[in-house]
C-alpha cells in the first residue's frame, strides 16, 4: 500500500509544477474548449420556446422516460417504498438462502451464463452499502448549490417541481438498477462488474446496437468520472475551504495543489480497495452527512416555525402562478426539473454500477432499494435546502446567475443567519460530500475503463493513478471547459442508457413479479 501511494505522489510531482505556472491552465482550457465546444453545445443545446423559456433537450428523455416507467410499473415509485425500507432493514435477507428459492435474478432461465453467481459469491456489498455508495455520488454540491440556483432563478415554486421530478426519478432508478444486477458479471474471486455496459450488451436482442451503446456509455462514464465526478468536486470544495479560512488572506490562497495532494492521497487509500472499501467508507459518511445537514435544516426551519406555513404557500403558489419570475410557470417547472435531474442522476445509468455489486440473487430487490435514492437526495435533502433559503429570505431574483461556488456561499449565509457557526460545519460537510462523490465516481469510471481496456490489475491501477492525478489538477487549476465537457459526458450517458432501459422494461417487470412472489411465498 505504501509503495503504491509513494508511486502515486511521484507521478503527481510534474502536475504540481504545471498547476503553479500561472496562465498555462487557462491556455490549455481555452484550446480544449475550442476543440470540444461542439460536443458540449450539442448535449446542452437549449430549445427556445419563446418568452425567455429555454429548455435543455436532455431533460425531455429523462422526464418522459420517468413518466413512462411510473405508469408501466403501476406507480412502483410510491407503492414500493415500504418494501424498499424493509429490504434495507434486512427483513428479507434470508430470502436468498430460502430452500424454495428459484427463478431468482442471477439464476433466471435464459440469462447469459456470465450472469450466474459463482457459488458463495453473490455480490460484494450489502443492500445498505450499495445504497450509500450510490447516494454518495449524488448527495452533494447539487443539493447545496444547485437548489440555491434553482430557487434564485425559478423562485420558491421551483421546489415543488424538484419534488415531483424526484418522485418520478424513483421509477427510472428502479429500472436501471434492477437491470444492473440482472446482467452483471461476477468473477471467480467474487469481484462484480456491472452497469449499463453489461445490460446493454447482454440484454438487447440486437447485439451490434447493444455493443455500440455500451461502448459509448463506457467512454462517457470515464470522461464524467474525471471531470464532474472528480475535478469539479475538489475544485468547489477547495474554494469553500479557502473562503472560510480568510479568502485571499487565507494561508491556503493559491495553494490549491496542496489541498489536492491531501485529497488525492485520501481518495487513493480508499479506491485501491475497490467497492468493498468504498462501501465501508460511504456507509459511515453518507448517513452522517445527511443527518447533520437535515438536522441543521430542521433547526433553522423550526426556529422560524411561524414562517413554515408561508414558505409552503410560496412553494405552491410559485409553482403554478409565479409573478415576476423569469420564464413564468414553465420556466419555474424547467428550473425544478433541471436541478433535480442534475442532482439525482435518475436515468443517467451511473447508480446501476454501484448497485450491481450488491449481495443478492434477486435483481428486483436492489431495484427497489435504489428507488429510495431520488427520494432521499431530492425529495428530502433538496427540499430542506429550499425551505431554509425561502424562510431566511434568500429567494430573490438579485441572486439569479450565480455560479456553483457563489450559490454554496448563499446557502451557507442562509444557515449562518440562524446558526452563526454553521458555515464551518457546512465547509466540512462539503469536503465530505466532495470526497464521497469522488470515491464513488472513481468506481463508476473504473467500471467503464475495465469494460473497454480489460480487467487486469495493470489496467486497474493505471486508471486509479490517473484519477488521483486529476484530483490535484482539479483543485489547483481553472479548467472550466474541461469540467463543462465532463458534465456534458455525464448527461450524454443518458442517451445510450435510456434507449436500453426502455427496451428492457419487460425484463424488469418479470424480475419484479418473481421477487414479489418470492416474498409472498417466504412470508406465507
Amino acid at each position: 500500500m505504501k509503495k503504491k501511494l509513494l508511486a502515486l505522489l511521484l507521478l503527481m510531482t510534474p502536475m504540481l509544477t504545471f498547476a503553479q505556472e500561472k496562465g498555462i491552465d487557462q491556455q490549455i482550457d481555452e484550446v480544449f474548449g475550442n476543440a470540444t465546444g461542439w460536443f458540449v453545445n450539442l448535449i446542452f443545446y437549449q430549445i427556445d420556446f419563446g418568452g425567455g423559456i429555454k429548455v435543455f433537450w436532455v431533460l425531455f428523455p429523462l422526464i418522459l422516460g420517468a413518466l413512462y416507467f411510473t405508469v408501466y410499473f403501476k406507480f412502483i415509485n410510491f407503492r414500493g417504498i415500504a418494501t424498499s425500507i424493509n429490504i434495507v432493514r434486512g427483513k428479507y435477507d434470508d430470502l436468498d438462502h430460502h430452500e424454495s428459492m428459484h427463478g431468482a435474478g442471477d439464476l433466471t432461465e435464459g440469462d447469459h451464463i456470465e450472469t450466474i453467481a459463482i457459488e458463495d459469491h453473490e455480490g460484494e456489498v450489502s443492500h445498505f452499502q450499495a445504497l450509500t455508495a450510490a447516494l454518495s455520488a449524488t448527495v452533494g454540491l447539487g443539493n447545496i448549490a444547485g437548489v440555491a440556483i434553482a430557487v434564485s432563478i425559478g423562485g420558491a415554486g421551483a421546489t415543488f417541481w424538484m419534488i415531483i421530478a424526484g418522485f418520478l426519478g424513483m421509477a427510472s432508478k428502479f429500472v436501471e438498477c434492477t437491470l444492473g444486477v440482472k446482467y452483471r458479471d461476477i468473477e471467480s474471486d467474487g469481484t462484480v462488474y456491472g452497469g449499463p455496459m453489461y445490460y446493454l450488451t447482454k440484454g438487447l436482442k440486437n447485439k451490434t446496437l447493444g455493443k455500440v451503446l455500451a461502448a459509448l456509455f463506457a467512454i462517457f462514464v470515464i470522461g464524467g468520472s474525471f471531470g464532474g465526478g472528480n475535478m469539479f468536486q475538489v475544485n468547489q470544495a477547495f474554494q469553500l475551504v479557502e473562503n472560510i479560512t480568510g479568502g485571499e488572506a487565507s494561508a491556503l490562497h493559491g495553494k490549491g495543489w496542496l489541498f489536492g495532494i491531501v485529497m488525492a492521497v485520501l481518495v487513493g487509500i480508499v479506491i485501491i480497495g475497490g467497492i468493498k472499501k468504498i462501501a465501508k467508507v460511504t456507509d459511515k459518511i453518507v448517513p452522517f452527512m445527511v443527518a447533520i445537514y437535515v438536522a441543521a435544516s430542521l433547526f433553522v426551519i423550526f426556529t422560524n416555525v411561524n414562517m413554515i406555513g408561508d414558505a409552503f404557500m410560496q412553494i405552491i403558489n410559485g409553482a403554478f402562478s409565479p409573478e415576476g419570475v423569469a420564464g413564468g410557470a414553465i420556466g419555474v417547472l424547467v428550473q425544478g426539473f433541471r436541478r433535480a435531474a442534475f442532482s439525482n442522476e435518475a436515468g443517467v445509468g451511473s447508480a446501476s454500477i454501484a448497485h450491481s455489486a450488491v449481495k443478492t440473487k434477486y435483481a428486483a430487490s436492489e431495484g427497489l432499494v435504489a428507488l429510495l435514492e431520488p427520494f432521499i437526495d431530492t425529495v428530502v435533502v433538496c427540499t430542506m435546502t429550499a425551505l431554509v433559503l425561502i424562510i431566511t429570505g434568500n429567494v430573490t431574483s438579485e441572486n439569479a446567475g450565480l455560479n456553483d461556488a457563489q450559490a454554496i456561499l448563499l446557502t451557507s449565509g442562509a444557515f449562518e443567519s440562524a446558526i452563526s457557526w454553521f458555515p464551518y460545519v457546512l465547509t466540512i460537510a462539503v469536503v465530505l460530500f466532495a470526497f464521497s462523490t469522488m470515491i464513488s465516481w472513481s468506481y463508476y469510471g473504473f467500471q467503464g475503463w475495465a469494460y473497454l481496456f480489460g480487467r487486469s490489475k495493470k489496467m486497474e491501477y493505471t486508471y486509479k493513478v490517473i484519477f488521483c492525478i486529476f484530483v490535484v489538477i482539479g483543485s489547483a487549476a481553472s479548467l472550466g471547459s474541461v469540467i463543462g465537457f465532463s458534465d456534458a459526458m455525464i448527461f450524454a450517458m443518458m442517451v445510450p442508457n435510456m434507449i436500453g432501459i426502455v427496451m428492457l422494461a419487460p425484463k424488469v417487470k418479470d424480475e419484479l413479479s418473481k421477487y414479489m412472489k418470492a416474498i409472498k411465498d417466504f412470508a406465507g
